[in-house]
């Protein structure tokens, strides 16, 4: 996981879309959606495949998706997203100019991709926007879809109604954090000495969220932030390899965001069921109505990209301003009709 690179070699290895056809990126993409809302469903309990129609719908969406390029964040920090060869099997979303950072020191922050997939590009406007405030952003996988992306791999085809297995570990979030802290001392490493070792976080999306969630024990963790995401109630999860009990939440060490869809989003009842259950930590929810899908394919991953970013701007760089979105009798989201949100556990002031 260590193994080193020349800090004068160039950092990135993407391939242009022009290098791709079209046919095969949107094969690449549709795939993906297509196991992640396969692997959502699952989290409602119910496993139809989606229909011709929603296939269909889910083609164009994909076509348009693929055809966007990479957006470089409205944060000081203009960002890219790379393959490099030193972590072959995670994609970094980075500040383009390290230099550009002068002082400032980057956060870490490990990402779940939504449906556990390996396409570390499925939710790349949100993670260029999070890096684009100064994180190193590392997601397991490789670009399969949008600029960037690869032919297609063949897979073997999923029975009516069967789950695709989950393609990443969680175990690759806390490997993620391994390697960037150790760029962080290793002598030429492009990293060296740029990362602030305390400001570390997980976060992810749906069942990446699990994965971010059982990665939260980590001691080096020191913000959460779980999106479209919840322990199954009752029953065990239905996504092969994710079954996780309500039991992973007294593992919290630190204050957890939840961000939900609202009540259609078919994690919401699972989301609002670990706020009620965490008692030892502060924890806080927000629900924008928009469902499962969230904001992710909006511009610089929309709405709940800046909450994500105001909440690592407070909890791993103690800014003030960016807490007053969360705590105090006017809080930011407390007063936005379009948010519902909820706290407990914070201190008063």
């Amino acid at each position: 996981m260590n193994q080193a690179f020349p800090a004068h070699a160039s950092l990135t290895r993407e391939r242009t879309t022009m290098q791709t056809p079209p046919s095969a990126r949107l094969a690449t993409t549709v795939r993906i959606l297509a196991g992640l809302l396969l692997a959502a469903t699952a989290v409602a309990q119910q496993t139809a495949p989606p229909s011709a129609a929603d296939r269909a719908a889910m083609e164009q969406r994909m076509k348009e998706l693929n055809a966007r390029p990479d957006t470089p964040g409205t944060g000081p920090y203009p960002a890219l997203k790379e393959e490099i060869p030193a972590l072959p099997h995670h994609v970094v979303y980075r500040p383009a100019s390290l230099a550009g950072l002068g002082k400032t020191k980057l956060g870490v922050v490990a990402w779940g991709n939504g449906g556990c997939s390996d396409d570390a590009a499925s939710s790349r406007f949100h993670l260029l926007e999070l890096a684009s405030h100064g994180y190193l952003v590392i997601a397991p996988g490789r670009i399969l879809s949008g600029p960037g992306a690869p032919p297609p791999a063949p897979r073997a085809q999923l029975a009516p109604g069967q789950l695709p297995p989950p393609r990443t570990a969680a175990s690759e979030l806390p490997a993620a954090i391994d390697w960037a802290l150790a760029e962080n001392q290793r002598a030429g490493s492009p990293y060296q000495g740029r990362i602030d070792p305390r400001q570390v976080a997980v976060s992810g999306y749906s069942c990446g969220g699990l994965q971010a969630l059982t990665s939260a024990k980590d001691p080096r963790v020191t913000a959460v932030v779980l999106q479209n995401t919840g322990i199954f109630i009752g029953t065990p999860s239905t996504i092969p390899g994710m079954d996780v009990s309500k039991d992973a939440l007294k593992a919290f060490h630190t204050p957890v965001l939840y961000i939900l869809g609202g009540t259609p989003d078919i994690a919401y009842a699972n989301g609002m069921d670990d706020y009620k259950l965490i008692q030892h930590v502060p924890v806080a929810v927000a629900n924008l109505p928009v469902g499962h899908g969230g904001t992710y394919n909006e511009p610089n991953g929309g709405a709940a990209a800046q909450v994500a970013v105001d909440w690592l701007a407070w909890q791993l760089r103690g800014d003030k301003k960016a807490a007053q979105r969360f705590v105090g009798g006017k809080c930011g989201l407390c007063t936005d009709a379009k948010w519902t949100f909820e706290k407990k556990n914070f201190p008063a002031k």
